[in-house]
């Protein structure tokens, strides 16, 4: 298969493998919080949140931040995420004005190959009225061993979208579906069997390789303006769902010490070497965890990481126990405030289609309220007619969908407040 049809294909039909994914065993006693070196290097923590009727500086807020040095629209974002997750949950959706579902055997897309398709429109949105507050895009296309137009449109209409979202006052978040940069593969480990990590990292044989990735996203980073001549912030999510193996840069392929370097130097590289300052770096492995000990073994250290968060599909699925999920997200919860960070559900969805008609009243609103935690978004994933995580206009699940948007625990764009403003 060559590697555009590749990529097509995972991009538009992309399926999370539940089924096969083995969750890992540990065999390690948690240890109670507070007692783990979290940090990943003995650093001192920053500082404690002010007080909840004090609005801080914009200074002492980016002291907080992994880039002393952010923007003061990043600064801003990061502590409204902050204040959001004490009372409510900004709702996102992967993809949400880029591709979607007509009906039950179209999709739309914003693509060349499409017409006819504006720029503003959104499942969530033919269903609610509203757009979502969260965006999800990928870095896939924009710094992933490819060129040509379809790619170069692709980087097009992922910037024309996140500025967009920026625009009407949404937040933007891009994970990274980053194709072996040793194999120049797929970002499967099933389909790219070959070892990156140690060779990409500080002293490997492709360390240039990665490096000039980096400088890629840097520059897609720095082409982001809205409309207010500000640099967009985004929260940056590399290298997701490293607990499993089904990435290249997953656990069973990298050592720990390897994998916290590789993060530690994506975040320098872009940051110090490369000047970008609008990004929170968000780090989150999938639902392989019951302990913070667990959640925290590939941890690279609280001056590394803006956003803690988790991925988690599998204990979601139609049948589960919402305590499940809601435990795990207490535990990221919990380290969040003690670190001064922000937690997030970095993506989830229903497993069967949205086969159960109330899954997101009977499965997420229940896993986001059984107890007291702090997110401050959860991010389902993208919609194509073959697998879709909202539902669409005439689907069953639209009118539990709309109940869902109407709860005053989650915010969609209509009610979510300002994200770039210090109030």
């Amino acid at each position: 298969m060559n590697n555009t049809k590749n990529i097509l294909s995972v991009v538009l039909y992309k399926q999370k493998g539940f089924m096969v994914r083995t969750l890992l065993l540990f065999t390690l006693i948690s240890c109670s919080k507070g007692s783990t070196n979290s940090s990943g290097g003995g650093s001192t923590p920053p500082p404690p949140p002010p007080p909840t009727d004090t609005v801080p500086s914009t200074g002492t807020v980016k002291g907080w931040l992994v880039d002393k040095a952010s923007t003061d629209q990043t600064a801003a974002l990061f502590y409204n995420l902050k204040k959001v997750s004490k009372t409510a949950v900004l709702f996102g959706h992967q993809d949400a004005t880029k591709r979607g579902v007509t009906n039950a055997s179209t999709q739309w897309a914003n693509e060349q190959q499409f017409t006819g398709v504006s720029r503003d429109k959104s499942d969530v949105k033919d269903v609610t009225g509203s757009y979502p507050a969260v965006y999800g895009h990928d870095f896939l296309h924009i710094a992933n061993f490819t060129n040509g137009n379809w790619f170069d449109y692709e980087a097009q209409i992922a910037k024309e979208l996140t500025i967009d979202a920026y625009n009407r006052g949404g937040v933007n978040t891009y994970a990274w579906h980053y194709n072996n940069p040793v194999s120049q593969g797929s970002f499967y480990w099933s389909d790219s069997p070959v070892e990156a990590v140690s060779k990409i990292i500080p002293g490997g044989s492709h360390n240039d390789v990665y490096k000039n990735s980096l400088k890629e996203v840097a520059a897609f980073a720095k082409s982001l303006i809205g409309a207010d001549g500000k640099l967009v912030p985004v929260i940056f999510r590399p290298f997701h769902e490293f607990d499993g193996g089904w990435f290249w840069w997953g656990a069973t392929h990298c050592t720990p010490a390897q994998y916290k370097t590789l993060f530690q130097f994506t975040v320098t590289y872009l940051r110090d070497s490369l000047g970008v300052h609008n990004f929170l770096y968000a780090w989150s492995p999938d639902k392989n965890f019951t302990s913070q000990f667990e959640y925290l073994e590939r941890y690279p250290g609280d001056e590394y990481v803006d956003v803690v968060g988790s991925d988690n599909y599998g204990d979601l699925s139609d049948g589960s126990s919402p305590t499940i999920a809601s435990n795990k997200y207490k535990i990221v919860s919990d380290y969040a405030i003690s670190k001064n960070k922000v937690a997030a559900m970095t993506e989830t969805g229903s497993t069967s289609n949205l086969a159960k008609a109330n899954w997101y009243t009977d499965n997420l609103l229940k896993v986001l309220t059984t107890q007291k935690i702090q997110l401050a978004y959860a991010l389902v994933w993208a919609n194509t007619k073959d697998n879709f995580y909202t539902p669409y206009k005439g689907h069953a699940a639209e009118q539990d969908f709309i109940s869902f948007k109407n709860n005053s625990y989650l915010l969609f764009s209509d009610k979510m407040p300002k994200m770039y403003e210090l109030k």
